[in-house]
């Protein structure tokens, strides 16, 4: 394996193995997602000053006014959504950032359709994705709010930014059965939603409260 996917140090196996034990005291219980969050190499998606806070659980800075979202959250989210079926076709993600979310989902899905609204975020996401040599994730630069209706629907939607309310054409582009994680709310007062779409309406469960960057409308 190349060193800089593999680690040294602060970003060793040893070290991811402390991350993983921690989450599993938090309360993630998905083997698969573990053992994935183990094996991906958080570090190469941040700035190189940064790497070796990788493991810790907490947001880091990418630039632009985005973060990392703490692996903790990254797991929570990912667990939510694959709870809703044992097997998830298509899944569209909101806000590529880093790319680090991507890398978990495209591991676990059979394809990610991911929208990122700041270009050069987008690109640097491409390269570490491809470094990793996941090809089950398709990209495109534009409005997270607008979803991406020529691949609707999907089985699942992950937002890793928060809007006040549920964009409205996100609900659209959800599959009968599919399950949407995302925060919603104000800064200081966001909370965790899953919602499910029913053959008639959406049921909607409040999780527990989080901390995200707005969700933006336009493209930078």
């Amino acid at each position: 394996m190349n060193p800089s996917l593999q680690g040294i140090g602060m970003t060793s196996l040893r070290t991811r193995e402390r991350m993983i034990k921690r989450l599993s005291e938090q309360g993630i219980s998905n083997q698969n997602v573990l053992k994935l969050m183990r094996d991906t190499p958080r570090h190469i998606f941040m700035d190189e000053a940064l790497a070796s806070r990788a493991y810790e659980d907490t947001a880091l800075p990418i630039g632009y006014n985005q973060t990392i979202s703490q692996p903790y959250i990254v797991a929570k989210m990912t667990e939510l959504l694959l709870r809703s079926s044992e097997h998830l076709g298509k899944v569209l993600e909101i806000g590529t950032g880093c790319g680090y979310q991507t890398a978990i989902l495209a591991q676990l899905v059979d394809h990610v359709f991911t929208v990122e609204r700041i270009l050069p975020l987008q690109k640097k996401a491409k390269t570490h994705l491809w470094d990793l040599k996941l090809k089950n994730i398709s990209y495109q630069y534009g409005d997270g709010n607008l979803g991406w209706p020529d691949y609707a629907p999907f089985d699942g939607i992950l937002a890793t930014a928060a809007p006040s309310e549920i964009p409205p054409l996100l609900l659209l582009q959800l599959a009968i059965g599919g399950v949407m994680v995302i925060p919603i709310g104000p800064s200081g007062q966001q909370i965790l939603q899953r919602i499910t779409r029913k053959t008639s309406g959406y049921d909607i469960e409040n999780l527990e409260a989080v901390t995200f960057v707005p969700f933006l409308t336009g493209k930078e």
